[in-house]
């Protein structure tokens, strides 16, 4: 196993989450199942998943077969749109848990907020109720935008303890994070590593990562770190998954983080899934 040892963020309401996760998307079935226990054993710690993933039953099968103690590990897995009226929310919490065979989620969230059906309120206080029966330990969202996050803390008077959204170098979500960070919300990022764009062949980046003597994707990440968001990377292969996480032995310099804030864009969104208007269901 690996003896990375991943630094650890405080949540509002107590728990902690580590610095980096392991993202399943596309991990499904028996080599989905093996990628992970990959993972597992190579030293990741937060696993996130989804209802939409049609994966939660692989992840279910990994954590029985890694060998970590369940107690060790923090489970993700996200509500999708189309079950945001609170009955149909708190069935798909516990169908999510009958898929993975698990007696909790260590972490649910909102996956999108789908602001024209107008049912992310209700979708949220569902979650909360979640939390209350012990289906759930923790609660949070994905893409909500600030008005989003304001709407359902004064509906419920609870806060997420994370929000999930696109960020990366061509979009690294400056105000956003900010807004989080006041709210005691942590924020983590998805496709951290650009997704189908150009940025792990960018020449900044490349740059330097020869200077640092580390991968593009190392640098990108520890990058995430240094803002302080936890990455979310996905990679089958274990030398990837151990180089993924190989990121707390160095630091970019306040110059190499000023270079990388060049590569920003007025909406550096790499398939243009702004929440405000773009849905998933």
């Amino acid at each position: 196993m690996s003896k990375v040892a991943v630094p650890e963020l405080k949540l509002n309401d107590g728990s902690t989450i580590p610095a980096i996760g392991f993202g399943t998307y596309k991990l499904n079935g028996s080599s989905g199942v093996e990628g992970m226990v990959s993972a597992i054993r190579n030293g990741y710690r937060l696993l996130d998943s989804a209802f939409n993933y049609e994966n939660e039953g692989a992840v279910g099968a990994a954590i029985r077969k890694a060998g970590v103690p369940r107690q060790d590990l923090i489970v993700t897995s996200k509500l999708p749109g189309r079950h945001h009226h609170f009955d149909e929310a708190i069935a798909t919490v516990e169908e999510s848990l009958y898929r993975a065979q698990l007696d909790y989620y260590d972490l649910y969230l909102i996956h999108w907020p789908n602001p024209s059906k107008n049912l992310y309120s209700e979708a949220w206080n569902a979650l909360v109720e979640a939390r209350r029966r012990g289906l759930v330990r923790s609660i949070g969202v994905c893409n909500f935008l600030p008005e989003h996050l304001k709407r359902i803390i004064a509906d419920s008077g609870v806060i997420p303890v994370v929000n999930q959204v696109e960020l990366h170098p061509y979009f690294p979500q400056h105000e956003q994070l900010a807004f989080d960070r006041s709210l005691g919300i942590v924020t983590e990022a998805w496709s951290p590593l650009g997704r189908a764009n150009h940025l792990m062949k960018d020449p900044v980046i490349q740059k330097i990562a020869e200077r640092v003597q580390r991968t593009t994707a190392q640098v990108i990440l520890r990058w995430h770190v240094q803002l302080g968001a936890v990455s979310l990377p996905k990679a089958a292969s274990p030398a990837r998954q151990v180089e993924n996480l190989s990121l707390f032995d160095f630091e970019l310099s306040a110059d190499d983080m000023a270079e990388i804030a060049t590569l920003a864009r007025p909406d550096g969104r790499t398939f243009d899934q702004d929440p405000a208007r773009y849905e998933e269901f």
